[in-house]
């Protein structure tokens, strides 16, 4: 039921030729969920999030200092660097954090891209005139978008391209639903494989998938006992084999149920409400996303939402991860995991790289579901 989405992601580059063969549309590139996909899609342009392989790549070094760029962006440069992403007509970059925005500049200087673009998406998305700020920036951007594909993108382009993203999240929000059973019908590595594919696809292909999918869904039956019941909390998540470690590795049967990433729920949980201005409408709903650290300041969002989460989920322990040398999570997930601990919740917090150290993480996670199952 799920192997296509795994599949689709595993296939991404070949999706992403295919697409352009097929259709002779152009591909772009981003890093950061903060990338106004919906204007791109507007264009006829095909957004592609640019992800890592798990490799590494001495063509980095070059470029970047062995300890600066969190793992998750050293990847994503090497796969860059190594020509995996050569049918990439641009690249643009949403301003998070700095290590995205080095990447982002390297690219541009390196790699021989048609179009590139660094949207100054606000550093606090609780300021006043945010919302007409960012409307501005997209103003400009769908201005050099239009002069690039040689085409006007119109309110209806933005309206096709508003309706067919937010089907997707909400296609999307609407599978994680079946996670809140006692026994979920979707486990967290499936779940995963739906969001990260979602993330490379054309999103009215993805659609109908999920539509297939959401049809067989309630009748599925599951040969697998749920076990303890994890929230996952922390940065971008491609760990594909960390989550099947989780829910098929163990000694001990536990279960992921939702997830605090800009890969998973945090990147699909809310839509655009349509208004005349459709630029407008847009930065609303990117200024109103479930914050990452470095726009969640000066009233902490986050946490409040992650409660949500773990009440709806009926999340019993916290895993609080993030990539190596990512400071804005490295940080977060202190405060994160002190505020858990208040509420009398188990937590664990774990730093991944570009390589995953299994049997080591192996050891802490059966290590602390043992403790859990003294405790509930």
């Amino acid at each position: 039921m799920f192997e296509q989405f795994g599949d689709a992601y595993e296939n991404r580059h070949e999706y992403a030729k295919a697409w352009k063969k097929r259709t002779g549309g152009k591909v772009v590139g981003f890093l950061c969920s903060y990338a106004p996909e919906e204007i791109l899609y507007a264009a006829g342009v095909l957004p592609v999030r640019l992800f890592g392989a798990q490799k590494s790549s001495d063509l980095v070094e070059k470029h970047l200092a062995s300890n600066i760029a969190c793992s998750f962006c050293r990847d994503c440069l090497g796969q860059a660097l190594e020509g995996e992403y050569a049918y990439l007509d641009g690249v643009v970059q949403g301003q998070t954090c700095l290590h995205t925005g080095e990447v982002f500049w390297i690219m541009e200087k390196h790699l021989p891209l048609e179009f590139t673009y660094f949207l100054s998406v606000p550093h606090s998305t609780q300021n006043k005139g945010r919302f007409e700020y960012l409307a501005k920036e997209y103003e400009d951007f769908t201005s050099a978008l239009a002069k690039w594909v040689g085409k006007p993108i119109t309110n209806q382009d933005l309206d096709m391209g508003i309706e067919a993203y937010n089907n997707n999240r909400r296609l999307i929000r609407q599978i994680f639903e079946y996670r809140k059973k006692d026994d979920p019908l979707v486990t967290g590595a499936e779940a995963l494989d739906v969001a990260l594919s979602a993330q490379i696809m054309d999103r009215r292909e993805h659609n109908a998938m999920m539509e297939a999918v959401l049809k067989d869904l309630p009748g599925r039956k599951m040969d697998r006992e749920t076990g303890t019941r994890l929230i996952i909390i922390g940065s971008v998540n491609t760990d594909r084999e960390f989550m099947r470690l989780v829910e098929e590795g163990l000694d001990l049967p536990a279960t992921i149920v939702i997830d605090d990433t800009c890969t998973g729920i945090r990147y699909n949980f809310n839509d655009v409400t349509p208004q005349e201005d459709r630029l407008l409408a847009i930065s609303i709903r990117y200024n109103h996303r479930p914050p990452c650290p470095n726009k969640d300041w000066p009233k902490r969002r986050r946490m409040p939402f992650i409660n949500h989460l773990v009440k709806e989920y009926n999340a019993e322990v916290a895993v609080l991860f993030n990539q190596k040398f990512c400071q804005p999570h490295q940080l977060d997930n202190v405060f994160i995991e002190e505020k858990l601990k208040e509420q009398g919740m188990t937590t664990l917090r774990l730093e991944f790289d570009i390589r995953m150290p299994k049997g080591q993480i192996r050891t802490r996670l059966e290590a602390m579901l043992e403790t859990t199952m003294d405790i509930i």
